[in-house]
Formats: structure tokens, sequence, C-alpha cells
């Protein structure tokens, strides 16, 4: 097997090493925040909202009049 010279002050000038890393980056933290968001609903489907059991109780109060 040859031996290939590694050469790191080409790598850091090229920029399609730059755009490659950004797009990657830009990938998982789009995959992170889409997660998260997941998360939220989830959370919200299970516990509900706080707007939710406002107007269940506005309507509890209404029915007792």
């Amino acid at each position: 097997m040859g031996t290939r010279n590694f050469d790191v002050k080409k790598l850091l000038n090229d920029r399609k090493f730059w755009f490659a890393s950004f797009l990657i980056a830009w990938a998982a933290a789009l995959q992170g925040h889409m997660m998260w968001l997941q998360r939220q609903d989830t959370f919200k489907q299970k516990f509900g909202t706080l707007d939710d059991q406002n107007t269940d109780n506005q309507q509890d109060s209404n029915e007792g009049l």
C-alpha cells in the first residue's frame, strides 16, 4: 500500500471542504430542530396546553350559570 501525503493547509483552503462542513452542520441542526418540534407536539397531545385548559375552565364556569 502506498502512503498518501495529507496536506492540511490545502484542505483548509479548499472551499468545497468548508461548504460540505457547513452543509453537514446545517443538516444536523435541522434534524435536531425537527426532533425538538416533534417532542413539543407529542407533549401537547399528551398533556394539552394552557389555552386548552383555560377554555375548558371557562366552559365549565359558563355551564354553571
